[in-house]
């Protein structure tokens, strides 16, 4: 396929993303934003993030732009979820008045 084919990802960040050799987390959240900035007012959001979850995570389903694309579903990661300071805090001081 070739870049910018794909209908939900028409300028190719996504298909670019899936490229990347040692994408991180943050490189494929930076990406999905930049994209998710494009999408047209009016497109349902969730049907792109489906079409392009079908076409290309089942081909890269360890890749960290699936996992983003499952985040924007929805759907649990895989990876355990890292948490802030913040939300320690957060869950601490919530037991404390309990």
């Amino acid at each position: 396929m070739r870049k910018g084919d794909h209908i939900a990802d028409p300028r190719g960040l996504i298909f670019e993303a899936y490229r990347i050799e040692n994408a991180t987390d943050t490189d494929c959240r930076t990406i999905f934003l930049d994209w998710a900035l494009g999408v047209p007012e009016g497109q349902d959001m969730q049907e792109l993030l489906g079409d392009l979850r079908s076409h290309y995570g089942t081909r890269h389903p360890d890749h960290p732009m699936t996992a983003v694309l499952d985040e924007g579903l929805g759907k649990p990661s895989r990876a355990s979820k890292r948490r802030g300071r913040f939300s320690r805090r957060k869950d601490a001081g919530q037991r404390i008045k309990s």
